[in-house]
């Protein structure tokens, strides 16, 4: 079984065109959130959602490139980074600490995002507070949802999301 698709080999069976597609994809989401992060004077580093777009545009068929996964799960992960960054002082230990909490809220919210982690990560290491979440995650995955929902329905109508819970 292969642990991207959650099938056997189908998932080296894709047609190289649905390949170069989602690449293509990808390319021009990370080319969007550069622009945008430009835009608002947020350091690129600072923009949690690289990883996001790979996994989305890339094997959209995974249960975590799911639409309830991308948001839930970057949002989940936020708040727990921002829950344990005013609890603490930034440290190593209080990162990881982030990070594994993070990851616990996910599975059992049924929203696991892996690329998700980096946010509570970001969040400690850099001292970020609430306007995080509402200028920069929310608006970010719901601008992903929404290309990812017109990018992989262009060729083909209802190929993407498999499920929007």
């Amino acid at each position: 079984m292969d642990s991207v698709s959650g099938r056997g080999n189908d998932f080296l069976m894709i047609s190289w065109r649905i390949v170069l597609w989602r690449g293509l994809g990808g390319g021009l989401a990370i080319l969007a959130m550069h622009f945008l992060a430009g835009y608002g004077h947020t350091p690129l580093m600072l923009v949690p959602f690289a990883t996001s777009i790979v996994l989305v545009l890339g094997a959209p068929e995974a249960e975590p490139a799911q639409p309830r996964a991308l948001v839930g799960g970057h949002i989940i992960s936020t708040l727990v980074g921002l829950g344990v960054s005013y609890a603490f002082a930034p440290s190593p230990w209080v990162a990881a600490t982030a990070v594994g909490l993070a990851m616990v809220a996910m599975y059992f919210a049924r929203a696991f995002h892996p690329p998700a982690g980096i946010d509570p990560l970001i969040i400690v290491n850099e001292s970020l507070t609430w306007p995080f979440l509402f200028t920069t995650v929310l608006p970010g995955s719901l601008l992903l949802l929404l290309f990812a929902f017109f990018w992989h329905n262009a060729p083909q109508r209802g190929a993407w999301p498999a499920h929007w819970r």
